[in-house]
């Protein structure tokens, strides 16, 4: 296992399946998820018709601000789950 690999696995909410997905959609460590955001990645994700749920939304999201995704507040959850929505009708 890479040191990059050991990077994502640190962070909360991401295991072994999270973190080799992460890398088929080129984030490789904490730095790629901070600058491409948690929203960007779960783009990412379901453009490569990856099948993950919103937990994914919200455990990226969890990861970044170093809390247990089910910790995230409602009104946050709703927002990601708002733009994401935004993002992928925008670019159908």
């Amino acid at each position: 296992m890479g040191i990059e690999q050991s990077e994502l696995l640190q962070l909360k909410n991401l295991g072994m399946a999270s973190v080799n997905i992460l890398r088929a959609i080129g984030i490789n460590n904490y730095q790629d998820l901070k600058t491409i955001g948690a929203v960007g990645a779960y783009q990412r994700i379901k453009e490569r018709d990856i099948n993950v749920s919103k937990v994914m939304l919200y455990a990226l999201q969890g990861a970044l601000m170093d809390v247990h995704w089910n910790d995230l507040p409602p009104d946050m959850k709703a927002e990601l789950v708002a733009e994401a929505e935004r993002s992928v009708t925008q670019s159908a």
